[in-house]
């Protein structure tokens, strides 16, 4: 849903209003609020953030955080898991992690929701391919496909049930098929 303000808004001002649920998002001056997350979204976001934890977070290698606001390139955006490699996690003063991330995820990964445009996801893994991320994706739980989009290459569309889905190098240990994660689904 677009929520037009009376008036044009700057990043600043957006980041000063009260946060919002579901999440909206700033993108080219606009306010945008992501819609309700629903069943099918919520496992796969839930899976997918526990997947990455187990396999990287021990090693220090990468941390999945799910709903967290990444601002940069003019936009503040919420992809429902960003991962970002360890050295890149943000803290504050005393080491902890940082509330406010002014930063691109070394990997975007979306779930499509039912309401939800396809070109509106694209768009935001788009332009976080454009500032650094080395990967995104974006999940279909209706059409049990996933488009994984690799900066400076093609886009790959992945819908056999024995496909693997390509990752970023640095998560190259986690190896998940189409089958595996939409599994998640009858589980």
């Amino acid at each position: 849903m677009v929520q037009t303000p009376s008036k044009s808004i700057t990043l600043a001002e957006f980041l000063k209003l009260p946060e919002t649920k579901p999440a909206s998002e700033y993108i080219n001056g606009q306010i945008i609020q992501k819609p309700m997350p629903q069943g099918k979204h919520s496992i796969i976001q839930g899976e997918m953030v526990s997947t990455v934890n187990l396999t990287f977070k021990p090693k220090r290698i990468a941390r999945a955080f799910p709903e967290l606001r990444c601002t940069f390139g003019g936009r503040s955006i919420v992809p429902d898991v960003s991962v970002f490699t360890w050295q890149r996690i943000l803290r504050d003063q005393n080491g902890e992690v940082a509330n406010v991330f002014q930063a691109t995820p070394d990997w975007t990964i979306e779930i499509l929701s039912p309401d939800q445009r396809q070109t509106k996801v694209t768009k935001n893994i788009l332009h976080c391919l454009n500032y650094e991320t080395q990967m995104g994706w974006l999940i279909d739980p209706e059409e049990q496909t996933i488009f994984v989009y690799i900066r400076n290459q093609q886009p790959v569309m992945l819908d056999e049930l024995d496909a693997l889905i390509p990752v970023p190098d640095f998560a190259s240990e986690l190896r998940l098929t189409v089958g595996d994660l939409f599994g998640w689904l009858l589980e």
